[in-house]
């Protein structure tokens, strides 16, 4: 059967299975949802119960605002009841009727609802404060100020008595704290916010008491003075032009008493409040009780009901998993083929070119095969081709460039031999542009040699004449041939050398030391420059550094130095008017010597080039070559 047949057949049965458990779990959702909303409404009484009490409260304590929600609280409590037992729509949404086995506990609830709604309507109407106590504490907290102000003025007026009246003074500073803390707990008790504050403003009401009555000389005997920890005193009486405030505070004292006494005595909350609050919230707590038993048993049918269900739902189950195994089995065996060409692809992607896939079949993934295998063979001949292509563009170039060396010996021989005026004076004009002869052909020369050294890392055929030698006699001679332009340029070489002896091609070794000090001394300022060569002798290698202290190099660009023909910007490039090719030639004569370079540069600081020999002779075995 063709894959896209088999196909057909699976889509269909994948259809069929689809068709079969959206219908099941639409009614399984659709049904789900309107008991889940239903229990959901039905619990949401509570939180309604609990709001209208709270808008009860607050109608009682003069929010007239208040009275329109509470009987629309109400009155959606009630439409939710009713759709409870009857069904129905709430919010634009269905309500699923009780089941007729829990008619009783519905019944329960809708007694205890009623009654509920009948405590609340009531709490509603009384008034929350006893008007009384209320009056009390307004007008000991409007006089409390004045009180405080004549304490203190009382203070005053003894302090410039002497020290006869020194108690008095004591007292008078006792009924300044006490008309403080008095108005202090009034304010207390005024928002609730302290227990006890009708025991302790009791007992500072006491304690003004018998500070007045001492004052001006009235007997304390019938005052319970162990309660707050006093005894009887008599004090001399206060001179009358030192008792103004004194006489003016026996009054005021006298109207606030009574007041104190019925904030004492007497809470702000009315107890008729009270006790219509206690008795909603007790029958709030009964309904509470119903909602929660009418709950229990609908879960209860519900859940008899669901394991019935459950069956069925596992029996659909089973068949869902028996045709899931069947179409896995099915696709399995339709894109086995394809793990096959992938398989293959990724080796190709490889490189293992000419590979040819295994498949007799002929449907479509035969014929994709067919046409891979061609694919793969026609690769494999390009790719052959390509490389003999690569060879002989190679072997061309380096042919051309050692033949284009050949004319440029004559050119710089017959040079010199004009410049030395063999063969007749010159003018300085004349020199001037043989100079410039001698200079162009030194520069071209260097360039075919970057390229010949290149092409011949790139053939393998770079001839290596490794023999033994002193390293530091090796890094000496070729600093001692950039001294003068150091001098010139008064650059300051700086080395740490010790004798080290390893086999390595000399030649080759100073052409890379000539290319990294050749890079310092064109990356260093002139007067400020500083190359230092250092040597480090480890047990198997000898490693090489020559750090500078020039411009530096960006980070984004060290990671490409060692590529061929690569060049940093021209502002803070370390190869002016190179090739790009000196570095990567420096990085292929150390890799044919078995070592390893690398460059670490900090811009605008330094810049550290670094190379490693082996002590060993490890170093590749290059073809012989051209020279």
């Amino acid at each position: 059967m063709k894959i896209i047949s088999k196909t057909y057949v699976l889509v269909l049965i994948l259809i069929v299975a689809a068709i079969i458990n959206l219908t099941l779990l639409y009614e399984a959702e659709h049904s789900g949802n309107t008991q889940s909303y239903t229990i959901i409404k039905t619990g949401d009484l509570k939180v309604q119960t609990e709001a209208i009490s709270g808008l009860a409260v607050s109608i009682a304590n003069g929010n007239v605002d208040d009275e329109e929600k509470i009987y629309k609280d109400i009155e959606h409590v009630d439409v939710t009841i009713a759709g409870i037992k009857n069904g129905g729509m709430i919010n634009n949404k269905p309500i699923q009727k009780i089941p007729p086995s829990i008619t009783t506990e519905y019944n329960k609830l809708v007694i205890s609802w009623n009654d509920y709604k009948e405590k609340a309507l009531n709490a509603k109407k009384t008034s929350v404060f006893d008007k009384e106590a209320t009056s009390a504490m307004n007008y000991v907290l409007q006089k409390n100020g004045e009180l405080i102000l004549l304490t203190n003025s009382l203070s005053s007026e003894l302090s410039n008595l002497d020290r006869d009246y020194n108690r008095h003074k004591e007292i008078a500073n006792d009924l300044e704290n006490s008309a403080k803390e008095i108005g202090q707990l009034t304010l207390l008790i005024s928002i609730g916010e302290e227990e006890n504050a009708q025991d302790k403003i009791k007992i500072e009401k006491m304690k003004f008491e018998v500070g007045l009555r001492k004052l001006l000389g009235i007997s304390t005997n019938d005052l319970d003075l162990k309660s707050i920890e006093q005894k009887n005193e008599d004090l001399i009486e206060i001179p009358r032009e030192n008792s103004d405030a004194l006489r003016k505070l026996d009054p005021l004292w006298e109207s606030l008493r009574p007041k104190i006494e019925i904030l004492e005595e007497r809470a702000l909350l009315s107890p008729d409040f009270n006790s219509a609050k206690n008795e909603m919230n007790l029958q709030k707590e009964i309904l509470f009780g119903d909602i929660d038993n009418l709950l229990n048993s609908w879960n209860f049918e519900l859940s008899k009901k669901g394991s019935q269900e459950q069956l069925i739902v596992q029996i659909l189950l089973v068949v869902d998993i028996v045709i899931f195994f069947l179409v896995l089995f099915v696709i399995r065996q339709s894109l086995l083929p394809l793990g096959l060409i992938t398989n293959a692809l990724t080796e190709i992607k490889e490189g293992a070119y000419g590979r040819k896939i295994e498949y007799e079949k002929s449907d479509e993934i035969g014929n994709l095969v067919q046409t891979f295998n061609v694919m793969s063979n026609t690769i494999l001949e390009k790719e052959e081709l390509a490389k003999k292509t690569d060879i002989a563009k190679d072997e061309f170039l380096a042919m051309i460039t050692h033949e284009l060396k050949t004319p440029l010996v004559p050119i710089q021989g017959y040079s010199d031999i004009l410049l030395s005026e063999h063969l007749g004076k010159l003018t300085d004009k004349q020199k001037e542009r043989i100079n410039i002869i001698k200079s162009s052909s030194e520069t071209l020369l260097a360039l075919i040699s970057d390229l010949l050294d290149a092409q011949k890392l790139e053939l393998g055929q770079l001839r290596m004449k490794m023999e033994t030698n002193n390293i530091k006699k090796t890094i000496t001679e070729v600093i001692e041939s950039f001294t003068p332009q150091a001098q010139k340029n008064n650059i300051k070489f700086i080395s740490n050398l010790k004798d080290v002896h390893t086999e390595y091609d000399e030649d080759r070794i100073k052409q890379v030391l000539s290319n990294l000090i050749k890079n310092s001394m064109i990356a260093v300022e002139p007067e400020k420059g500083v190359i230092d060569i250092t040597m480090i002798d480890y047990p198997q290698t000898v490693q090489v550094s020559v750090k500078d202290n020039g411009i530096g190099i960006p980070a984004d660009k060290q990671e490409n130095l060692f590529k061929k023909f690569y060049q940093v910007d021209t502002t803070l490039t370390r190869e002016k008017s190179g090739s790009g090719l000196g570095l990567a030639i420096c990085k292929g004569i150390i890799d044919t010597h078995g070592g390893g370079i690398f460059c670490k540069s900090i811009p605008g600081q330094e810049t550290v080039f670094t190379f490693t020999l082996p002590k060993k002779s490890e170093s590749k075995k290059s073809p012989i070559g051209i020279t």
